[in-house]
């Protein structure tokens, strides 16, 4: 299972809204054969796991290790379940349960129903954490809420400013850590202010991989169609209070701001299929998800720079800081809140 785990990490930022797989197929304490959910509408991780077996007859005593459960219903793919009764794989051994409400169990029960030997719960938690952001699209019916923003030492975000250039707190390499965790992440949301002051293009650029959805919230559609996140070269979403017509790659919703904004966003978003979303700032937008309680992991960046004035950081309210991790210039903490 700890291999399936592994084999799974190698689709992340590619397989959503599907969750991330890894399956690996055991004759006679021998791997045969091995695979994981590569991306979104492709072979899930059984499919490729059977596709790499070199000789079929090993199939009838053989188990087949899946880090979830196996799917039973027609999606952009055949059901896995399936597959595996018609190779005729007597034993299956399950990570932990599938929480989508198509399959939810029905996968297993098929398994049994057709004589198969199933064990469930193997590395469960494990398993779990690998595909938190499905599980919370799917059992919290929103999407997973990243947190990210840098201050200084002495707790600012940014210098009180206007217009100009922006207080730079990253260093090369931990910009570079942000934008892997942009490839990562379905969306990324700013408000206005930052669009504004910052004009960030909001892209996956210093990573490789796929670029988020961007998302700005414009209550009166004031932003200026020059900044960057208005250059049509990625899918943008715009929560505004007003009615404008949609463009190439730009999307106006008409959202009611009240003290609900962000569960609206949250709710449109799962609508689409969009299974987590980055909120990158400013303070104000990020403390309103804090104070909502609408957040599930927190990226802080702490630099030894002072600013001694400015915007101040956001607070945390609750969760529990799982790690630190020590960089020259700066450490980067991660909260995790409720999982």
């Amino acid at each position: 299972m700890s291999r399936c785990i592994q084999l799974a990490k190698n689709g992340k930022g590619n397989t959503s809204p599907n969750p991330m797989v890894g399956a690996v197929i055991i004759n006679n304490g021998v791997i045969i054969g091995e695979g994981y959910h590569v991306k979104y509408g492709e072979g899930h991780a059984e499919v490729n796991a059977i596709r790499s077996v070199k000789n079929p007859d090993l199939f009838k005593d053989s188990t087949i290790y899946v880090s979830l459960e196996p799917c039973s219903h027609y999606g952009k793919t055949p059901p896995c379940a399936d597959l595996i009764i018609e190779k005729g794989i007597p034993r299956i051994v399950v990570g932990c349960v599938d929480p989508f409400s198509k399959v939810s169990g029905r996968g297993i029960q098929k398994l049994r129903e057709a004589g198969r030997d199933v064990k469930v719960g193997i590395l469960e938690q494990e398993c779990l954490r690998l595909n938190k952001r499905f599980i919370e699209a799917n059992t919290k019916h929103r999407p997973y809420v990243t947190l990210k923003w840098a201050q200084s030492a002495d707790g600012f975000i940014d210098k009180e400013r206007n217009d100009g250039t922006p207080e730079i707190l990253s260093s090369p390499f931990t910009q570079m850590l942000v934008h892997k965790k942009r490839c990562e992440t379905d969306a990324i949301l700013v408000g206005s202010r930052t669009a504004m002051l910052d004009d960030p293009s909001l892209t996956a650029r210093l990573w490789y991989g796929k670029n988020p959805v961007r998302i700005v919230i414009d209550r009166k559609l004031t932003l200026s169609k020059t900044l960057k996140l208005f250059d049509g070269t990625v899918k943008t979403l715009v929560f505004t209070e007003k009615e404008a017509p949609n463009s190439f790659n730009l999307e106006y919703i008409t959202s009611d701001f009240g003290t609900d904004l962000p569960i609206n966003i949250l709710n449109f978003l799962q609508s689409r299929q969009i299974q987590s979303v980055l909120v990158e700032g400013g303070r104000e937008t990020i403390q309103h998800f804090i104070d909502l309680d609408l957040w599930d992991e927190a990226f802080i960046e702490k630099t030894m720079k002072k600013l001694g004035s400015g915007v101040k950081s956001p607070v945390l309210n609750g969760g529990n800081l799982i790690e630190i991790q020590t960089y020259s210039s700066s450490l980067i903490e991660f909260h995790l809140n409720k999982f």
